[in-house]
């Protein structure tokens, strides 16, 4: 299943809560002022959060006058183009080797984004090593190494309870020693323990920053999509502790709040970088602005 296909099935939920929406909304219409509050309604109600669906409508607004279009079917597109162009990031390719961190609140599947991230690579013909750096919730490790069977890649672990730094150094050891190109990092997710939890990030860090000073090393926080706006408190959490580069959606197959995707990118400027659309180690989704839009505008 290619790209758009995977993507555009996973929104499935969420193209059917907003498509009829806008297209009822566009069909018909005068660009008139109970146009815009019916526009900005919907927007809200899509999940967009307030602060993204009014820079998005004051935009509208703008080049709608700008360009003098007055009936509603006239500017689908240009609404189109402005929501693309609000979250679509410029993110720069990646280069090896490659580290990449991954953290989250438990129970976002922050595990099994670590198992498809890996999978995602061997399938680019890169080799992986998983390093199972979560050492404090049970069984945390046993449940990565099912992924990184199921992948087919190395994965280091210690014991329940050890030092995640110290994981994490011997996984960028064998990853120098054998030359592997993508090593990704399983973290903790006990927000409720702050302070312990951004001790272990900041030890991990220094010992990446370290180990591999010239590696192309990317930190990624996995959102569980169904908690739509929640999601966003997790985002400023996580930024506080390891100034996030990007973030994975985890489960989007599953919910119709797809547009909690604008509201972290009003809110916080980041891009969404994958998408998780199932449950399968396949179901892993590169996100783009414009497949993402296309996908949930058309009926």
């Amino acid at each position: 299943m290619g790209l758009f296909s995977k993507l555009a099935q996973g929104l499935k939920k969420t193209k059917e809560a907003i498509a009829k929406k806008f297209y009822s909304l566009f069909t018909g219409r005068a660009l008139d002022d109970e146009f815009f509050d019916d526009l900005e309604n919907v927007l809200i109600s899509s999940d967009l959060g307030v602060e993204a669906a009014e820079q998005i409508l004051e935009r509208f607004k703008d080049e709608c006058f700008e360009r003098r279009i007055s009936k509603a079917e006239d500017a689908r597109e240009l609404l189109k183009d402005i929501m693309v162009e609000s979250i679509d990031y410029d993110v720069a390719p990646y280069e090896y080797p490659l580290i990449i961190l991954v953290a989250g609140v438990n129970g976002v599947g922050k595990t099994t984004a670590v198992g498809k991230l890996a999978k995602y690579f061997k399938d680019k013909g890169k080799s992986v090593v998983m390093a199972a750096a979560d050492t404090f919730r049970a069984a945390a490790g046993e449940q990565l190494e099912v992924w990184s069977q199921r992948a087919g890649v190395r994965l280091i672990k210690h014991e329940e309870g050890s030092d995640p730094a110290a994981v994490v150094f011997d996984a960028l050891s064998s990853a120098k020693a054998k030359g592997t190109d993508v090593v990704l990092i399983d973290t903790a997710g006990r927000l409720q323990n702050k302070k312990n939890l951004m001790n272990e990030l900041s030890k991990i860090n220094k010992v990446v920053e370290r180990e591999c000073p010239d590696a192309d090393y990317r930190t990624y926080i996995v959102l569980d999509a169904t908690t739509g706006q929640n999601a966003l408190s997790q985002v400023e959490a996580f930024d506080e502790i390891i100034d996030v580069d990007g973030i994975i959606l985890n489960k989007m197959d599953g919910t119709a709040k797809g547009g909690v995707v604008f509201a972290i990118s009003a809110e916080r400027e980041l891009p969404v970088i994958f998408v998780g659309v199932g449950e399968k180690i396949d179901d892993l989704a590169e996100f783009g602005a414009r497949t993402f839009i296309d996908s949930i505008f058309e009926q």
